[in-house]
């Protein structure tokens, strides 16, 4: 068993990069990847508690871009740990996050909500800051009662303290993950997961695609993987797994994807040669 999508608490996950992969040898996960929101941060603590408790840890990224529609997920996989040009990528998007929080934290304020953005870094601990951050931080203030209410209210597509990210292109970010070695995939495409949008996608150098995510359907996933094999482009899945508290309904319980491994040798097969670093 396989899963190649979840997170810690070098983004907005609950546990620490090594207790993450504990947790998947307990479930019995063979090879996890580690698909923190822009940041590398807690790839080589998972590597090492990998080789310690027989996880194999593939270093990855879950990365914004600015695509057609809108915004889209692109998870990028077998990524070098403290590659510079890769790492200053990273340190300019997290810039982003914190002045969207930032300005999210106007809005909010707007609205006559007490908050500050030191609460929202307080709990981020170091980590790269996110909207379940500022969900985080509306609850432990007393504005809301769930997590999800905090989305669903204020900080969800739409609502009144909602603010764009900074956004690069696909293309952008599939020649700099291809440059040091690594492949892309697009995450959770539910509806844009059609032939015509992946091969819109596979031209601006898409290489796979996330097929199975709590938030596919079984008419999705099978959409998606008539598109993707008709494409040529890889598979790849995972739970998108925040902690076993986490309240988010698109999230699910690590492993239950049903990710089989066979899945992962056509995927290092896709990846190029690195450039210099």
């Amino acid at each position: 068993m396989i899963d190649l999508h979840c997170h810690s608490t070098a983004s907005d996950g609950m546990l620490a990069p090594a207790d993450v992969v504990r947790h998947a040898a307990v479930v019995g996960i063979a090879t996890l990847a580690l698909t923190d929101h822009d940041t590398t941060a807690g790839v080589a603590e998972a590597m090492e508690t990998g080789r310690e408790v027989g996880v194999n840890v593939i270093g990855a990224c879950e990365f914004s871009v600015q695509v057609r529609w809108g915004e889209m997920h692109l998870l990028g996989y077998f990524l070098p740990v403290g590659n510079r040009r890769l790492e200053d990528f990273l340190v300019h998007a997290r810039d982003g996050r914190d002045r969207r929080a930032r300005a999210m934290v106007s809005r909010l304020n707007g609205l006559g909500l007490r908050i500050a953005f030191d609460d929202i870094r307080r709990i981020a601990d170091g980590g790269a800051v996110g909207r379940p951050h500022v969900a985080r931080a509306l609850l432990a203030g007393g504005h809301v009662t769930t997590i999800q209410q905090a989305f669903d209210r204020y900080i969800g597509t739409g609502r009144p303290a909602f603010v764009d990210k900074e956004l690069p292109p696909l293309r952008d970010v599939a020649d700099l993950v291809h440059a040091v070695g690594g492949i892309v995939s697009a995450a959770h495409l539910k509806r844009h997961g059609t032939r015509t949008e992946l091969a819109e996608l596979r031209d601006h150098g898409l290489d796979a695609v996330e097929t199975r995510h709590p938030s596919h359907d079984g008419e999705t996933r099978a959409t998606i993987t008539e598109a993707a094999e008709a494409l040529d482009l890889g598979r790849t899945g995972g739970s998108d797994w925040h902690g076993d508290l986490d309240t988010i309904g698109t999230h699910a319980r690590l492993g239950s994807q049903d990710v089989p491994d066979e899945w992962l040798p056509p995927l290092q097969h896709r990846r190029p040669a690195a450039s210099a670093t």
